[in-house]
């Protein structure tokens, strides 16, 4: 995973409470971090329909849904992102040796296992319940069904 993750949850929940357009540059500044980098992200959550634009002297971000219908996996899906993945695998499928030969392939199952259980959590989190955390109309630590760790 990468941290477009957060700098997209960052700015549906910013969106969500001030409810108006916001420009990147204003987005930029409460995430801390670069609005060249908001617009990178935002663009992928506009395609997924999960916010508007709006052009001109006025123009920017709108997060036009609501916000108990919008779970962090939608973020997460239309980020493309994958939770628990190897950058490295052991063992070659192409030996004779049934350890060396199988490693890599076991692996790749368990970690597509381990991320399903991450999008099953996230599907359980909406961006109205990270509102509610913030703003303690929650007591925490409970967040959606489960509690987050």
């Amino acid at each position: 995973m990468n941290s477009d993750f957060c700098v997209a949850v960052h700015a549906l929940v910013f969106l969500n409470h001030k409810a108006s357009t916001l420009s990147s540059e204003t987005l930029a500044q409460n995430i801390c971090t670069h609005p060249a980098r908001v617009r990178r992200v935002m663009a992928r959550l506009k395609k997924a329909g999960l916010v508007h634009t709006k052009e001109g002297v006025d123009g920017g971000y709108q997060f036009p849904l609501s916000p108990g219908d919008v779970t962090l996996r939608q973020v997460a899906d239309a980020l493309d992102l994958s939770f628990v993945s190897a950058s490295w695998r052991s063992g070659d499928a192409d030996r004779e040796c049934l350890v060396a030969s199988g490693m890599g392939g076991i692996m790749d199952d368990i970690f597509a296992r381990l991320d399903a259980q991450c999008r099953e959590t996230l599907e359980e989190i909406t961006i109205g319940d990270i509102d509610r955390r913030i703003f303690h109309r929650e007591d925490p630590p409970s967040m959606g069904k489960r509690p987050v760790r």
